[in-house]
Parts: C-alpha cells; sequence; structure tokens
C-alpha cells in the first residue's frame, strides 16, 4: 500500500514506476516508452513537482532520476503526507500525537 500525499496525482505514481524499472529518463521518454497517458508537459511538470519534494532528482537536460525517497514511497515504506517513514510492523516510526502535534516518544518530558 502506497501513501500519497494530497499534493501528489495519479501521474507521479507512474512516473515514480517508470524510473525505478530504468535508470533515468526524460518527460520526453517516459511518454514514448512507459504506460503514461497524459502529456509530456503534464509529465515535466510532475517531474519538477517530485523534484522539489525529493521524490526524484534533476539530472539536467530535463533528465530525471529516482531517490531513495521516491522509491521507499513505492515500497509503501514512505507517507509522503506527513513525510514519515513506515517501519517493519506497518506504525508509523515517531507516531505524531494528534492532541499537540509533538512527537510521542513514551517518556515523561
Amino acid at each position: 500500500m502506497r501513501y500519497a500525499g494530497n499534493w501528489m496525482t495519479a501521474v507521479d505514481d507512474r512516473i515514480l514506476e517508470y524510473l525505478s524499472e530504468h535508470e533515468s529518463g526524460s518527460p520526453t521518454k517516459m511518454k514514448r516508452e512507459g504506460p503514461i497517458r497524459y502529456s509530456r508537459q503534464q509529465v515535466h511538470r510532475r517531474c519538477k513537482k517530485l523534484a522539489e519534494n525529493g521524490l526524484v532528482k534533476d539530472l539536467g537536460n530535463g533528465v530525471y532520476m529516482i531517490t531513495d525517497d521516491g522509491e521507499a514511497y513505492l515500497d509503501g515504506r514512505l507517507d509522503t503526507e506527513n513525510w514519515t517513514y513506515i517501519d517493519d510492523d506497518s506504525h508509523a516510526v515517531e507516531p505524531q500525537d494528534p492532541t499537540n502535534g509533538e512527537t510521542s516518544n513514551g517518556g515523561a518530558s
């Protein structure tokens, strides 16, 4: 299960999947070779947004590669809404206390 943030769109997963299978790619190449049914311009915009958020790296000249965070998202180990990693037991690491927004550490302050 993937934990997509509200800022993400359906094309983001397709981009990340393509980049996970290939070493790198440009929006033109992704559109031509990948299962992406969006315009090259839309893919380009989303690559820039993914790069701003650290899921892909802009290598220059319109070429991108997936980052470790991008791989973690695809594997269901990163919640991109809260930017928390999910541990092996499917519980968020250092969960936030919903009453005050602080990290819950189970001990006294």
